[in-house]
């Protein structure tokens, strides 16, 4: 008998693939299913991006290249770090990896030992606990609260710290709540950290997607002893709508720089070629259309939140998102009510019904360590939105 590895056998499979395999199934024969589950731009990668991985292969730029990056890209980053969030690093301390996902693996993989507990906020995305476990470590969740805006406190963290706790997972703005960490915040986060010596995972990719005056503060920018604590993770995928071209990176220390580069060498190489010069073109490129983007990212969210106002009556309510393009519909009030005989158990329920009864897909709360709200994601076509928010509004009138 073949068995997995240990380490493999510990990761859960996703609990929405069940629901993401019934929508495929609903469109392939011909049913047309409102997807509020799409976590990427609806906009195509600008045009500029585009004509530099072209004239890259022009050039007969296919060739490998460094594992750890391209230089220029990394220079390109360097000043990209510099410029927008007033870190100084070296070249040697960037990374470049096949997407966000894969920087934080490597991060995790190069500084987590078997037994590290790693400090996680919930909700959370959903493939921090799984990475975590994959390399041995053990998650620890710090249950935030919808008066807090789903941010977890200092005192909180405080009190999650034991001797076993190795790093902490930050996510702002984050996926799945859209919650943005304002600067005084941050402030008192790391001085807990540095505090304890702990490190901190600085997940940074929607840091472009920030609404309402709101502004994107790195934990790495507080000091230089949280500098060197903070592995700063960040990509292309969600500022310039780059989510197929695959390429992330990452900064930090440059112990744990030198160790990540030496394993990406022999796990997967360099990113694709030609997507690291579209990637030098989006950073130091024009910045109109991703401006566009997150001005209409913007506007949907004000249109969305309006509508969902207007629902509170039927049992859905909403923390306010300030950044990324989701927001979380709690949806507890129709637990333990039945909807054409059906019993409401939780989360999970509400996804399945509401796609097989109203055609609309969401991602069940359950998934990202909250079981009371679905999240949506308002990255499509408001006609959509308002089209999918009614038949929400419509199911939870009809529920009993």
């Amino acid at each position: 008998m073949i068995k997995v590895s240990r380490r493999v056998a510990s990761i859960a499979p996703s609990m929405t693939l069940a629901i993401s395999a019934k929508a495929n199934e609903l469109k392939a024969a011909g049913v047309r299913v409102i997807n509020f589950g799409v976590g990427e731009p609806d906009f195509n990668t600008p045009a500029h991006i585009i004509a530099a991985a072209k004239e890259a292969m022009d050039k007969g730029y296919t060739k490998y290249v460094a594992a750890a990056g391209l230089p220029a890209l990394k220079k390109a980053i360097c000043k990209k770090l510099q410029r927008e969030n007033g870190l100084v690093y070296d070249p040697s301390q960037i990374i470049v990896s096949n997407g966000a996902k894969h920087s934080i693996f490597n991060a995790l993989f190069a500084t987590v030992d078997e037994g590290d507990e790693v400090i996680i906020p919930s909700p959370y995305w959903l493939t921090y606990p799984e990475v975590v476990k994959s390399c041995g470590g053990v998650p620890v969740f710090v249950q935030t609260t919808r008066a807090g805006g789903y941010k977890m406190t200092a005192e909180q963290l405080e009190a999650a710290i034991t001797p076993k706790t190795k790093m902490l997972i930050l996510n702002s703005p984050a996926n799945p709540t859209g919650s943005v960490y304002v600067q005084e915040e941050i402030e008192k986060i790391a001085h807990v950290c540095v505090k304890h010596n702990i490190l901190v995972l600085s997940d940074e990719v929607y840091e472009k997607l920030i609404y309402g005056g709101e502004k994107h503060y790195s934990i790495a920018a507080v000091s230089p002893e949280m500098k060197e604590l903070t592995i700063v993770v960040n990509g292309v995928s969600k500022s310039y709508a780059m989510t197929g071209w695959r390429l992330g990176y990452l900064a930090c220390a440059p112990v744990i720089a030198k160790a990540i580069a030496s394993f990406q060498s022999h796990s997967t190489s360099n990113v694709n070629t030609m997507t690291q010069y579209a990637a030098i073109a989006a950073l130091d490129g024009p910045t109109g259309p991703m401006e566009e983007m997150v001005a209409a990212f913007g506007d949907r969210r004000e249109k969305t939140l309006k509508m969902l106002d207007g629902y509170k009556p039927l049992g859905l309510d909403y923390v306010k998102p300030d950044g990324a393009f989701y927001v979380m519909l709690v949806v507890d009030k129709l637990f333990g009510k039945s909807y054409k005989g059906k019993k409401i158990g939780g989360s999970m329920d509400v996804a399945d019904l509401l796609l097989t009864e109203k055609q609309v897909a969401v991602t069940p709360g359950v998934c990202f360590g909250d079981d009371e709200a679905i999240r949506l994601s308002y990255a499509l076509s408001f006609g959509d939105i308002a089209e999918g928010l009614q038949k929400i509004a419509e199911f939870a009138a009809e529920v009993k």
